[in-house]
């Protein structure tokens, strides 16, 4: 069975997107580099990235079989028109099913039952990754104390105020001493073990 492993790009005081979903800076080292992120050196929406973001992000990708996002999420980029960028399936929490018609042929549940989503996306990436998009959706995935890792690319901006990485966390949680830390262009990568017997209970009201 593969890790359970909450990611996003942040800004150092926590936010993934502005109040308007706005990411603003937050993806601009995706194009800053000198380097392809896919291996036979044809770019992905023409990424180009510093050489060490491009092995951290390769392995990171390749280690994916299924990504769980959030309905918000899901309904601003249109669910990536049934590609995601890794992995081969997508769980999307939501209480409401997917859209009628839309690409029958991508293997996108939706499920509305964090447990459950959490369960169905362990199912379908067999021993690869669980990759949880951050956010809301993700923040009670966290709290529920079913995320195994933390993972952030932290990109050197205050936003002030935003859509926070964490979602509606208000509790406080362990987290173990960074296992990987790699300095890219203006991006640092950072991935934290979730700390066994930490968790408080959640307050996500």
């Amino acid at each position: 069975m593969g890790t359970v492993i909450m990611h996003n790009v942040v800004s150092v005081d926590g936010f993934i997107a502005d109040l308007n979903d706005d990411v603003g800076p937050l993806h601009d080292w995706y194009f800053n580099g000198d380097t392809a992120i896919t291996p036979d050196d044809k770019t992905t929406n023409g990424f180009r990235v510093s050489r060490a973001s491009a092995e951290y992000v390769r392995s990171t990708w390749a280690g994916i079989g299924t990504i769980i996002m959030g309905r918000h999420m899901f309904d601003l980029v249109n669910g990536w028109e049934g590609r995601p960028p890794a992995g081969d399936h997508v769980v999307v929490v939501s209480h409401r099913p997917k859209p009628d018609g839309w690409h029958p042929e991508a293997s996108y549940h939706f499920v509305d039952d964090v447990p459950a989503a959490v369960e169905k996306a362990k199912e379908l990436a067999g021993d690869r990754n669980v990759a949880v998009s951050a956010g809301d959706a993700a923040g009670h995935i966290f709290a529920a104390g079913l995320v195994d890792e933390v993972a952030m690319d932290v990109v050197p901006v205050v936003f002030g105020s935003g859509k926070r990485f964490f979602g509606g966390i208000n509790a406080q949680h362990l987290l173990e001493d960074p296992h990987v830390v790699i300095q890219g262009e203006r991006v640092l990568h950072l991935r934290f073990k979730v700390r066994a017997g930490s968790r408080a209970e959640p307050d996500l009201a």
